[in-house]
């Protein structure tokens, strides 16, 4: 027997949902509204309280997305949201908490089917947006950092891109961790990321290379780097033996025609040719689908214990999550152009409708 609350309180019984049809333009996202789902075995229904929009939906708008469903269909990645209702052999205390969960597809909506094994707690006392922004970036941020690159207390780190999203939270995780972090960024982030404690560079010196290694002369530990093409090899120059090039969600990946949600193919070449070198250096590209994680258990294993201990932290106000806006339900259509944008800093955030 399915276990209901809301729909005992009387709230609406439709679900709305944001459409892609195709390889369009943002202003093409169709609004959907249907009677509202009923979870099945091992399902829940969860209420979205916040989801996001991440490379993967921008990728998917082009159709680029590696397995990602015929058009058309509902995108959305990740959400933030409670427990409405519950299918046959899910219990029903579940109904009325908190929840995240990793969807890959189907997170724009305002209620949402979700296999009741895929939930991760979050705390009431959280911000959904907050944790939203953390799902992604700080998760993410965390894997590269301790399970990729895995940097011992002490170490030095390279972020490029430190004023991104997940290089952001790579120069809190950083410190947090007792590294030293070099953040490469743009001149009007620098003085805010000194103030994290790190060690600021200006992303458009020409002698960048130089100054990293008259900091450290011996190389650095890790280099995590958001850019690719003309900067993976002075990436690559920067480490010391043992030390790990991270490639992720590559600026370069994005301008490809095909990226498949990997790196070009130029990027990928260099990865493969480097990692052959006898000179103890490793090179990765990281996704969520990566290579580290090498049973789909495995992946969500990982997440889930990650996501808690970043959860925690967000908690603590460890790590403070960019948001660069929010944007209701029904304005999907501005969002997905915010998240395009390449002066974008931070994660963009959908909330329910007023």
């Amino acid at each position: 027997m399915r276990t209901v609350l809301a729909r005992q309180h009387g709230e609406s019984a439709q679900v709305t949902q944001i459409v892609l049809p195709g390889i369009v333009e943002p202003q093409a996202l169709q609004v959907r509204r249907l009677p509202r789902p009923m979870p099945a075995v091992g399902q829940v229904l969860l209420q979205m309280e916040a989801t996001g929009v991440s490379n993967a939906e921008v990728r998917m708008r082009r159709g680029i997305e590696r397995d990602q469903p015929a058009f058309p269909f509902v995108p959305g990645f990740d959400v933030v949201g409670r427990v409405v209702e519950v299918g046959p052999s899910v219990s029903p205390r579940l109904i009325g908490r908190r929840y995240a969960a990793v969807v890959r597809t189907g997170g724009w909506a305002s209620h949402l089917v979700v296999p009741a094994d895929l939930l991760i707690p979050v705390p009431e006392e959280l911000d959904a947006a907050a944790v939203e922004t953390v799902l992604s970036h700080g998760v993410i941020a965390w894997q590269m950092l301790h399970r990729v690159a895995a940097v011992p207390p002490g170490g030095i780190i390279v972020v490029l891109a430190a004023d991104g999203g997940i290089g952001g939270s790579l120069v809190q995780l950083g410190r947090r961790a007792g590294l030293s972090v070099i953040a490469i960024a743009p001149p009007r982030d620098q003085e805010s990321l000194r103030q994290q404690g790190a060690v600021a560079m200006n992303c458009w010196a020409p002698d960048l290379l130089e100054q990293v290694l008259a900091y450290s002369p011996d190389g650095v530990d890790a280099v995590f780097n958001h850019v690719g093409e003309e900067t993976l090899a002075k990436s690559w120059a920067g480490l010391r033996r043992g030390g790990t090039l991270v490639l992720y969600s590559s600026l370069s990946t994005n301008n490809d025609d095909d990226p498949r949600l990997g790196p070009s193919a130029k990027d990928a070449a260099r990865l493969r040719l480097w990692n052959l070198l006898p000179n103890g250096r490793r090179a990765h590209s990281f996704n969520l689908h990566s290579g580290q994680f090498r049973s789909g258990r495995q992946r969500q294993q990982w997440w889930r214990e990650d996501t808690g201990k970043v959860l925690q932290l967000l908690a603590e106000n460890v790590l403070t999550p960019r948001i660069a806006a929010r944007f209701p339900l029904s304005e999907a259509d501005l969002a997905l152009t915010l998240a395009e944008s390449p002066d974008l800093r931070g994660k963009v955030v959908i909330v329910p409708d007023a």
